[in-house]
């Protein structure tokens, strides 16, 4: 193309498409409110916040640049959103799962209100519609250290609850959000038990076993640990069923799946029993546990030093550096003669 061609070809383009160059996204810039999220998860809850972050800038914040007695957005731009991957409990009510535009209505006469509303996709609260309110509540904003920037946090998190705090400029807005994490958890395992964890012993013995400690619906946990046993009778599914039965009061077919549970233990079901005794500080029967395991399997320098160690934490140092020495005499591994070198070389000391 002749180059007089390309700016006649060029003119037209700009003069007669105004449209086309209409249609172009704008170039992307950095925000005056940069935005920003937060996450906690409680139990299996995740909760997250997302929000702009406005600047203090030398401004008056509050009752000027955020106006008393007008629902704020509770950040910058777009209104602030939280989000619940499953129920949670605020301001006394519970909350269904979701994403919730938050809001809050600040004031200079002591408590200001928070705001959950069903739009999660205004801009700011400009359109914010009172009908909309899922949950409001009271909170008493308190005094804080300086914060040139809003930002949001989470503080106290437990396995059920968790502490959101807004704060900005020299003052902080708090509550609390509280999670029914037994309840949560109830629906998840039965909701993971449909996938290709049900083909396996595993899963319905954890799942059973979590109920049975949690003392969430017995016959539930039952259930789950029969499908266990159905699919591999083991040592320990069978010790999980016992201890459901004997907590529902069937204290006799307990008794007899234990002993059924002993007859098949393996060396290693043996030697997670006894550890799980010696971290229940119950010494005299992990030490029974592994001395069995020792009649059962003698060859085994893993046994010895498993009871070396029981005996040790019971305070009987003259057996178990007797024990010690037998599992060091016994294993070829250089770095297993070493540690056992080490304890014993502390145990002199």
């Amino acid at each position: 193309m002749k180059r007089s061609s390309f700016y006649l070809a060029a003119a037209g383009l700009v003069l007669g498409s105004g449209s086309v160059f209409g249609q172009l996204p704008p170039l992307q810039l950095p925000q005056a409110s940069p935005e920003a999220s937060v996450s906690q998860t409680v139990g299996l809850t995740d909760i997250t916040i997302t929000y702009h972050r406005p600047a203090v800038n030398k401004r008056t914040v509050w009752g000027d640049l955020v106006p008393y007695g007008q629902v704020w957005r509770a950040g910058a731009n777009e209104n602030t959103t939280i989000e619940f991957s499953s129920p949670v409990a605020i301001g006394g009510k519970t909350i269904p799962a979701g994403k919730y535009g938050l809001h809050m209505l600040p004031t200079d006469k002591g408590d200001w209100s928070v705001i959950l509303s069903s739009v999660a996709s205004a801009w700011g609260s400009f359109s914010y519609d009172e009908k909309e309110d899922v949950v409001r509540f009271n909170v008493a904003p308190k005094p804080a250290d300086f914060e040139e920037r809003l930002e949001y946090r989470f503080e106290n998190p437990t396995e059920t609850s968790a502490d959101v705090v807004m704060a900005w400029e020299k003052l902080a807005v708090s509550f609390p959000i509280t999670v029914d994490t037994n309840a949560v958890v109830m629906a998840s395992l039965k909701s993971q038990l449909r996938g290709l964890p049900r083909f396996g012993w595993q899963a319905w013995n954890t799942a059973a076993n979590w109920a049975f400690t949690h003392d969430q619906d017995l016959g539930q946990a039952l259930q789950w640990a029969d499908q266990s046993v159905n699919t591999q009778v083991n040592f320990t599914n069978l010790r999980t069923k016992a201890a459901i039965l004997e907590k529902k009061g069937d204290t006799q077919q307990a008794e007899a799946l234990r002993a059924q549970a002993m007859k098949i233990a393996t060396e290693a079901d043996m030697n997670v029993y006894g550890y799980q005794l010696l971290g229940q500080k119950k010494y005299d029967e992990a030490i029974a546990v592994f001395k069995k395991n020792i009649k059962d399997y003698p060859n085994s320098w893993n046994t010895y030093d498993s009871l070396g160690e029981a005996l040790a934490a019971k305070g009987d140092t003259k057996a178990s550096v007797e024990s010690y020495r037998k599992a060091m005499s016994m294993t070829t591994d250089p770095a297993q003669k070493k540690r056992i070198e080490d304890i014993l070389a502390r145990m002199k000391a």
